[in-house]
């Protein structure tokens, strides 16, 4: 079982940036899950935004927002941000922070989700 708590979301003027932050508990080794960040736009599908290991240095982006957004990690304190750059109206969506233990990262679909935050791009 994995507890995840988003905080960040807000409204944006597109061209600006937000900081989306994802707080993990957990009863097992952390070290264990991907770590994701999925959205979800109005009236659209689940989309995979970006994933990074608890371990390691890999790191995965959607087509959508490579070079515009950063995912990272804090083992410390049991953190995952995604610092969101150059951010557009379509960008606007509920975030999601998710885990998985294994499979495709890329997939939408994680074990373990957060409870979203919303994030909205003005234009």
């Amino acid at each position: 079982q994995v507890q995840l708590v988003e905080s960040g979301g807000g409204l944006v003027q597109a061209g600006g940036s937000l900081r989306l932050s994802c707080a993990a508990s957990s009863r097992t080794l952390l070290s264990r899950y991907v770590m994701g960040w999925l959205r979800q736009a109005p009236g659209k599908e689940r989309e995979f935004v970006a994933a990074i290991a608890w371990s390691g240095s890999n790191t995965h982006y959607g087509d959508s927002v490579k070079g515009r957004f950063t995912i990272s990690r804090d083992n410390a304190k049991k953190t995952v941000d995604l610092t969101m750059n150059s951010l557009k109206p379509e960008d606007t969506a509920v975030y999601y922070c998710a885990v998985r233990s294994s499979g495709n990262v890329y997939s939408t679909d994680y074990e373990y989700w957060g409870q979203g935050t919303q994030v909205t791009v003005s234009s």
